[in-house]
């Protein structure tokens, strides 16, 4: 792979956004997050598909939607403060509406 791509399980995993890599590969493969790529959005339901640094991903987590940019791919997974570099939010957290 090259240095310029990064699986999306591993990418999570290093953001920080799941403990282990094994949680954010069955995460994906749910296929409960989404992929925003040149203009187009797509579904990802494999573990090994690529993310790039620019594109946007999407998904719902903890009774909230996480819309990030990647903005560095990483090289470990490292301190809060370092994995919080790895990527940029698109907006407010959204919650879903109460009745």
């Amino acid at each position: 792979m090259s240095e310029q791509a990064c699986r999306i399980d591993v990418w999570l995993w290093r953001a920080r956004f799941f403990k282990t890599r094994t949680l954010a590969a069955s995460f994906v493969e749910e296929g409960r997050m989404r992929l925003s790529r040149a203009g187009t959005e797509i579904r990802i339901d494999k573990s090994s598909r690529t993310v790039k640094v620019g594109e946007g991903i999407v998904f719902a987590m903890g009774g909230r939607v996480v819309a990030v940019r990647i903005e560095a791919l990483g090289d470990r997974r490292g301190p809060p403060a370092e994995a919080r570099g790895l990527y940029s939010s698109l907006g407010a957290p959204l919650t879903p509406p109460t009745v």
